[in-house]
């Protein structure tokens, strides 16, 4: 006679969850057991009972969307993506932490199944979450149509007090309320511990009345241990259409550990033997490390019930689709990242008419006739700026400002958000927005003000997003506003960080292609410095237009006996170019190289790169800024034009002046080191 496999308790359906946490993290001998432990029955109620999800797609477009803010707690992420059904076998588990292994320290997407974003920046998961529920809510306001409600799905996000801490919690949260996002539900593990010890001494916020006056459905405190009191709070968080909801679960730290749980000692360390030992019995989990029974399993498998999840929802797209066939497909195009048909010949006619019209303004204007020109044939571009948008020019003829709640918003046609002061939170909400898929984002504000979005613009190169950050005012040609507002290392240090495209051009042609090329980048986050004052128009060649690309070509070949090169980028173009015609009365001929994107350039062949820079000729670079990175171009043996300390308020002309970026100087420079080689 065949025995009957139990249906498992409870307790032993989020004992599979703890024993994974504690068992991953001793065999690693690092990690954090505490909070995965402590959240075991928040995530069995959001995991079994509420989210829809499909083990077998983890890129269904319409699943639900999950967000572990709180990343150091990723063995609870991957006790989930296990136990579910997704690619993640137990093998990986056992590899926790380990070289080349699919569950690293903190979650990272693009690298475990079922992934939605990279955590571990405490606050910045919520702001991706507050992305991913924006995304969603402009999506479904646009494609969805009565009887066909083909976007329509939820974010989940887990939180803790670190996250509630750092300061970008408050600038997201502040938005999620204001923009109504009814599909965001946020789980606050109210555990009262972080790795100092008792929050209580540093964190006595009242977090009800704090969240509740930014406009959010607030529930709770609850018990988070008690599933009854969790499903009964998402079930009230779910009805509630035009607000978020923050659901405050009062947790144990580490719950099940015998000595160890409700203390520091179970956020960031293993638990030991003996304590895993005395933990193994207090929650009736006999089972040895990393074995789940085959009836355990069989409760969290979350496949069949994904695929029916996703196979209505692709009956009812079918419907949709032969409805509105064209809408249908507008949607498909832009949860895939294709860009539309006709968008090469408007950039090719873009740049031709920047050729033509020879304009001399400056390149945050040349930015904006940009987005004009291209934004009619890219209906997901989705802008925005930090309260700067009349100075960082980032609206155009067709803005369509989303203001939920208000009688002038369209939100179906929304096309550019209103960030206000939130440098921060506007970049990592981008973030958010291009994982969702459905929108090209583009963010604002002055350079100078990267300083305080500068981690969430790291997570977007970590995370290889296709976005574009506009910073306008990029150097000491911001004049008046003096020193505070003037960037002089900022460009330098953005060009530090892995996989981020930092542009820096030169006037109108250099900008559009520096726009197209982050537009049509699907690897990586794109910058551009943008200039306040009027630039001169360079008229290229064919051939010196496609060299844009490449980050850096002659942009004007040396007349007579060549002598030295210049390198300059930016506003320093035109300087560089002026200097080359009193150079050129000397009897010493150079060439000026254009240098808009040195990682680009970095990018080419050593071939491209001798053609370029050429060989055995002294060269000089120009840039208003910080001079340590221009030497890896023209050796210890040449010069660099730049400036290695803060700015003063005047003019913009007479700051350049003041500080030796004049034709004059640089021809100066240029002749001494001719006379040198």
């Amino acid at each position: 006679m065949q025995n009957t496999p139990k249906t498992p308790t409870f307790n032993q359906i989020t004992g599979a969850i703890r024993a994974l946490a504690m068992d991953a993290v001793q065999k690693a001998n690092s990690g954090h057991p505490g909070m995965p432990m402590g959240m075991a029955e928040i995530a069995e109620v959001v995991w079994r009972h509420t989210m829809r999800h499909n083990p077998a797609n983890p890129r269904w477009v319409n699943r639900d969307r999950f967000v572990l803010s709180n990343g150091h707690g990723s063995m609870l992420h991957y006790a989930l993506l296990h136990l579910t059904g997704y690619d993640l076998p137990i093998d990986e588990l056992k590899n926790f932490r380990q070289l080349g292994s699919k569950t690293p320290g903190h979650p990272e997407v693009h690298y475990t199944p079922g992934i939605e974003t990279t955590t571990g920046p405490l606050g910045q998961g919520l702001a991706n979450a507050v992305g991913f529920a924006l995304a969603e809510k402009l999506l479904a306001a646009h494609f969805n149509r009565p009887g066909h409600d083909i976007v329509d799905h939820n974010t989940y996000v887990f939180l803790g007090d670190g996250c509630l801490m750092e300061g970008i919690s408050h600038e997201v949260a502040s938005l999620a309320g204001t923009w109504q996002l009814g599909g965001l539900v946020a789980y606050y593990d109210d555990n009262g511990i972080s790795i100092d010890g008792e929050v209580h001494g540093w964190f006595t916020d009242d977090t009800v009345k704090r969240f509740e006056a930014y406009g959010w459905q607030v529930i709770g405190p609850i018990d988070g241990h008690d599933s009854v009191a969790l499903v009964a709070a998402t079930l009230a968080a779910k009805a509630d259409k035009t607000r978020p909801t923050l659901v405050i679960c009062k947790t144990v730290i580490g719950h099940g550990a015998p000595n160890k749980a409700g203390s520091a000692d179970a956020h960031g360390a293993p638990l030991g033997a003996t304590e895993i030992e005395g933990a193994r019995a207090a929650i009736a989990w006999p089972h040895a490390p990393f074995e789940i029974p085959a009836e355990v399993y069989a409760q969290w498998d979350a496949k069949a019930a994904g695929a029916a999840a996703e196979g209505e929802w692709n009956t009812h797209f079918a419907a949709y689709k032969a409805a509105f066939p064209e809408l249908a497909a507008e949607f498909a195009r832009r949860m895939t990242g294709e860009l539309p048909k006709g968008f090469t010949a408007a950039v090719n006619a873009l740049i031709d008419k920047t050729q033509t019209k020879a304009e001399n303004i400056a390149t945050r204007k040349a930015s904006q006739n940009t987005i004009e020109a291209l934004a009619p044939f890219l209906p997901e571009l989705l802008g925005g700026s930090a309260d700067l948008a009349g100075s960082n020019l980032t609206h155009w003829s067709g803005t369509q400002d989303f203001l939920p709640g208000s009688e002038i918003g369209d939100i179906a046609n929304a096309n550019y958000i209103n960030y206000g002061v939130r440098e921060f939170a506007e970049v990592a909400i981008a973030n958010g927005i291009s994982l969702h898929g459905g929108y090209i984002p583009y963010t604002a504000t002055f350079l100078v003000f990267s300083d305080y979005c500068r981690s969430a613009i790291r997570m977007a190169a970590l995370m290889k997003l296709r976005q574009v950050m506009v910073f306008t005012h990029d150097s000491i040609g911001v004049g008046e506003d003096g020193p505070t507002h003037q960037p002089v290392e900022h460009t330098a240090s953005l060009r530090l960080i892995p996989n981020l495209n930092v542009w820096r051009p030169a006037d109108t042609t250099e900008t559009a292609v520096a726009w197209a090329h982050g537009l049509e980048r699907h690897d990586g986050p794109t910058v551009l410095a943008l200039t306040r004052q009027n630039l001169p128009f360079t008229p290229r060649t064919a051939e010196q237009v496609a060299a844009i690309r490449q980050g850096g070509y002659i942009l004007s070949p040396a007349s007579g006996n060549e002598k030295a090169v210049l390198i300059a980028t930016g506003s320093e173009v035109g300087v560089a170019l002026a200097a080359q015609k009193q150079l050129a009365e000397q009897g010493i001929g150079v060439r000026v190289v254009s240098m808009p994107c040195t990682r680009l350039f970095d990018q080419q062949d050593a071939a491209y790169k001798a053609f370029v820079l050429g060989s055995g000729l002294p060269r000089v670079a120009i840039e208003a800024g910080v001079s340590d990175g221009w030497y890896k171009y023209v050796g210890l043996e040449g010069a660099v034009i730049g400036l290695d300390r803060f700015g003063e308020s005047g003019p913009g002309g007479a700051l350049f002046k003041h500080f030796g970026f004049t034709p004059e100087k640089v021809a100066e420079t240029v002749a001494q080191l001719v006379a040198l080689s």
